[in-house]
């Protein structure tokens, strides 16, 4: 049997230690805390903030598409590493969007929003973002 609890505030503490008190320890049981994963909203507001940066931002004379743009702030916010490719040139070794948390996400919005303010990038689905990431 398999339990999860999501906890926001002390009263979801209080609910959690009810729930392990009343546990049956005959057989060892196993407690994994981590954050929790993006919701819908963080995966909608992240590919409108790409959608905008790509179509108003021109790097180093390109014009790069959304999920080139994924890569570049995914790497800004993990500090990732290049290496050299099999046939020449780089590769950025990146991090999966799937599998981060919430405090990611507000440190990737964090970061979309102070470059997109450096080069005047216009959000357009700033209503439509709505709900908590």
């Amino acid at each position: 049997m398999s339990t999860e609890f999501t906890i926001r505030d002390q009263r979801d503490v209080t609910r959690l230690m009810g729930f392990l008190h009343g546990t049956d320890l005959t057989k060892p049981k196993m407690v994994v805390i981590k954050d929790e994963k993006r919701p819908d909203v963080c995966n909608r507001k992240m590919w409108a903030m790409l959608k905008d940066v790509s179509t108003q931002v021109e790097w180093y004379g390109q014009k790069l598409s959304d999920e080139d743009w994924k890569h570049v702030f995914s790497s800004a916010l993990q500090k990732q590493n290049v290496v050299p490719g099999i046939d020449g040139g780089y590769v950025v070794l990146g991090v999966s969007t799937r599998k981060q948390s919430q405090k990611w996400f507000s440190d990737l919005f964090e970061l979309m929003s102070a470059f997109g303010a450096e080069r005047g990038v216009k959000w357009t689905e700033q209503d439509k973002w709505g709900g908590r990431y």
